[in-house]
């Protein structure tokens, strides 16, 4: 004699079979992803690091009260020092697999006083051996984009479209005692801006440690109270001794090339900055 089984085992039954079934459908899809999903690509990728940067910085100011002008490049007229340790950070994820977000971020940060042993022209003004100047500058980048990236092999190659946030505040002063009299001078600025940012990219895995990418990226703004443009390049290679953290080496130039237009005077930055960056590298 044959027993039916009950209703609600069969029940049991089935929704055990669907459940395996569309596991096994979404592990499926899932190996599906991985495998058209570049090796080059990670579904979320950190950038900690030091940009070790070789600086050559010209202030140029105009001021209402003297109606003069002049230049100050602080590494030669200052002695600020051409090279120092910038934080630089930047991330990455994927949104599906060929769009995302990308990030970045770094900053220049420098302040130096000099007592001249020299006549130079400050701001219009002959100042003589007994002047003491000043400057201060602090940059600050950010920028975020939405990215495209075309390719599913070892090489991709990756178009973004997003905005940019940079910062200056900079001062330039000077204090000197001509034929018995002080005189004192200087500019100052705290400006911002916001500005269309352009970026693109390559980059190519070797293998599962091994990774070299190349990035592009430009800022362009006309008009507003800090205008003009800025852009970086950069190649660099990665190592992964493990799966998830590795190391990053890459060496960058940054063009920097600003103008602020006021009533009572303009403060203008002109910057180049190029040097290598080490990163300790974080991919999930």
């Amino acid at each position: 004699m044959h027993t039916r089984p009950p209703r609600h085992a069969k029940v049991a039954a089935g929704l055990a079979i669907a459940s395996l079934a569309a596991f096994g459908a979404a592990a499926h899809a899932q190996d599906s992803n991985k495998k058209s999903q570049s090796r080059a690509l990670d579904n979320i990728s950190l950038w900690v690091g030091g940009y070790y940067t070789n600086n050559d910085t010209t202030i140029g100011a105009k001021t209402g009260i003297l109606n003069t002008s002049g230049d100050v490049n602080l590494e030669d007229d200052l002695d600020f020092k051409k090279h120092k340790v910038e934080p630089r950070v930047r991330l990455d994820f994927l949104i599906g697999e060929h769009q995302g977000f990308t990030f970045d971020y770094y900053q220049v940060d420098r302040s130096h006083s000099k007592n001249l042993s020299e006549q130079i022209n400050f701001l219009g003004q002959p100042i003589d051996a007994t002047a003491r100047v000043k400057g201060d500058l602090k940059f600050t980048f950010g920028s975020a984009a939405y990215k495209w990236w075309f390719g599913t092999g070892d090489d991709v190659f990756g178009l973004g479209l997003g905005a940019a946030y940079y910062k200056v505040d900079a001062s330039i002063f000077g204090t000197a005692n001509v034929n018995g009299q002080t005189f004192s001078e200087g500019s100052s600025t705290d400006a911002n801006a916001w500005a269309p940012n352009l970026q693109l990219g390559w980059r190519h895995a070797f293998n599962d440690q091994w990774r070299m990418y190349v990035n592009a990226n430009g800022v362009k703004k006309n008009g507003g109270k800090l205008n003009g443009h800025i852009w970086d390049a950069a190649v660099g290679v990665e190592w992964f001794p493990w799966q998830n953290v590795g190391f990053g080496a890459e060496y960058a130039y940054t063009r920097i090339k600003l103008n602020q237009d006021k009533r009572n005077y303009d403060l203008n930055l002109d910057m180049k900055v190029h040097g290598p960056t080490a990163y300790v590298r974080f991919r999930f």
